[in-house]
């Protein structure tokens, strides 16, 4: 068999054999010549066969070209096949200006003839037959985006001696509290908790002395919303670092981490989804613009919105509004949201002495909130009674207690949604269009 070339590497060979492996796209069988599109992971490729029809008359004829034509003009979209062939570049055709003509073709995997999604399929549906939808070059491109973001956050973490972590996802206890929890049966008729954040071993991570750590992983909230950007399985990128004065030591690391990874997007995919999404990947500027809550809220008055919540925080509309008021004023498309008030804060987030607010923010991308940061409480008395304040029991958390009853560095971090970064990223209106297999509240298979 010969050495299997990917298409993406025909236009960079010259003319001769060839074989190429995918599946089938289109088929266009006209009565002289039989034109297939072969996709694979690379690209897609024009196939092409003179067509060897029957003879009415009973001439004898070459069987294997009868052969041939007879399989392509019976042949489905999505069967898988390998073809060897002639490569022959041809600035005529439109598709990467090559083509191969067919000398063998040998089916991997038939597919059946009627689809169940087309083109025009809604959103529910085309996850019913995810494997279908996502060979769409338009999709395939998400992960590829997806595989770029990741390898850029790492490197950028590696690069400075960082230490990744893979915290556990099965539980004694709550992780953060006892809201949107799933219980899984354990051994011996305990209860496990499918982790909501690694934020508790992020800190013991600090306590261990690691200094600096990151995570991409899974995380779990049995949250019955059924918004574009909630789901109740998803990937967090988490990062948590010591040493720190306050959390605009994290704010400054995270702005230069996406800086740097969304410029990676750019270099690599830039010219590939202004063609397949319509939109330009734009850099941002480091620093992001820094706005206080309080302010936020007035700003967001001044255009003529009134925040109907009531504690304090801006809703999915504030954040939109004040996301635009930025984007008019300063030309970008992040903003840092702080100063929150310790009653819509987590109990370990440190509170400022001097104004009783908490060093922490939000990041807003494109109007969505996509991350929360803080510096950390890392005194345990300061912590207990903070929690206490909050209703929780310190005895049900006591194993988080004993990571700071033995020492532990000033530290901070901050959690964010992947799939939040790239939805908005690429302008696309819901997480499920750039989740391999979403998860939601009806949503449990494929």
């Amino acid at each position: 068999m010969s050495e299997r070339v990917l298409v993406s590497q025909l236009q960079s060979r010259e003319d001769g054999p060839v074989s190429v492996s995918g599946w089938v796209e289109t088929v266009r069988d006209q009565k002289k010549v039989q034109f297939v599109i072969l996709r694979d992971e690379t690209g897609a490729v024009q196939l092409v066969n003179p067509a060897t029809r029957p003879d009415p008359e009973g001439g004898e004829q070459d069987a294997g070209a009868l052969a041939l034509t007879t399989l392509i003009s019976e042949m489905s979209t999505g069967t898988f096949l390998t073809v060897t062939g002639d490569l022959k570049h041809d600035e005529r055709v439109k598709l990467g200006g090559v083509e191969i003509k067919i000398a063998n073709l040998e089916v991997a995997a038939a597919a059946l003839p009627e689809t169940p999604i087309a083109a025009d399929s809604g959103l529910d549906k085309r996850m019913d037959w995810r494997f279908l939808d996502l060979r769409q070059r338009r999709n395939n491109l998400i992960f590829r985006v997806q595989t770029t973001l990741e390898h850029a956050m790492r490197s950028y973490w590696i690069e400075r001696d960082y230490i990744e972590i893979h915290s556990p996802k099965l539980m004694a206890s709550a992780s953060e509290s006892n809201a949107e929890l799933f219980e899984v049966p354990y051994f011996e008729d305990k209860t496990a908790y499918l982790a909501q954040s690694p934020q508790f071993f992020k800190q013991m991570a600090q306590s261990a002395g690691f200094g600096k750590i990151f995570e991409i992983g899974d995380v779990y909230r049995a949250d019955p919303s059924f918004t574009s950007r909630h789901a109740t399985e998803f990937t967090s990128i988490d990062a948590e670092i010591s040493w720190i004065d306050s959390h605009e030591d994290v704010a400054a690391m995270q702005e230069e981490l996406l800086r740097t990874a969304i410029q990676a997007v750019a270099d690599k995919h830039g010219a590939e989804i202004k063609e397949l999404f319509g939109l330009d990947v734009v850099v941002p500027a480091v620093p992001f613009p820094r706005i206080p809550l309080a302010e936020a809220r007035e700003i967001v008055t001044a255009r003529g919105y009134e925040i109907p919540r009531t504690d304090g925080d801006l809703d999915p509309e504030g954040e939109r509004q004040i996301s635009a008021h930025v984007l008019e004023t300063y030309g970008h498309e992040f903003v840092f949201i702080t100063d929150y008030h310790p009653e819509i804060r987590a109990f370990y987030h440190m509170r400022d002495p001097e104004t009783g607010l908490t060093k922490s923010y939000d990041l807003l991308y494109k109007g969505v909130e996509i991350t929360t940061g803080a510096q950390r409480e890392h005194r345990v008395d300061v912590l207990e009674v903070q929690a206490r304040e909050k209703g929780l029991d310190p005895e049900h958390l006591a194993f988080y207690f004993d990571f700071f009853r033995y020492g532990a560095p000033p530290h901070g971090g901050f959690g964010m949604g992947l799939a939040r970064v790239l939805m908005l990223l690429l302008g696309e209106s819901s997480i499920r269009e750039v989740t391999y297999l979403f998860r939601g509240p009806t949503r449990l298979a494929p």
